[in-house]
């Protein structure tokens, strides 16, 4: 069985980007477009990891990533943050929820992402 990956981008192109190559990599894919639809989701398709954007409509990365991890559902699901914003600041408010790793979007490549995934799945 597949593992499930949640990718919460709301960039179409890159989703796009995301969801093909995880396919490719035999990933299950979900795509969220904003923070709100992360969270419902994350309840329903119960994903095995969560790519999560900062920077999204709605409810942003930091709000989703506080949420996750005040649902009892949600709460251990690994996740990776993939954004843009790189300030150390908001690395450590990262940090304080448990993420699996934070990844620059511009600093890493799709490969780069994949090994990164498999990593937090193991």
């Amino acid at each position: 069985m597949s593992k499930k990956i949640l990718v919460a981008e709301d960039d179409k192109f890159i989703a796009h980007a995301y969801k093909s190559a995880l396919a490719d990599a035999k990933y299950e894919t979900m795509v969220a477009g904003d923070g709100r639809e992360t969270l419902k989701l994350a309840q329903k398709f119960k994903p095995d990891l969560i790519l999560l954007d900062l920077v999204m409509p709605i409810k942003n990365g930091f709000e989703t990533l506080k949420d996750l991890r005040k649902d009892q559902a949600t709460k251990d699901i690994p996740v990776i943050v993939l954004s843009n914003l790189g300030q150390e600041s908001d690395i450590e408010q990262c940090e304080k929820y448990g993420i699996a790793d934070y990844l620059v979007k511009s600093n890493v490549s799709m490969k780069d992402v994949i090994k990164c995934i498999k990593k937090a799945l193991k």
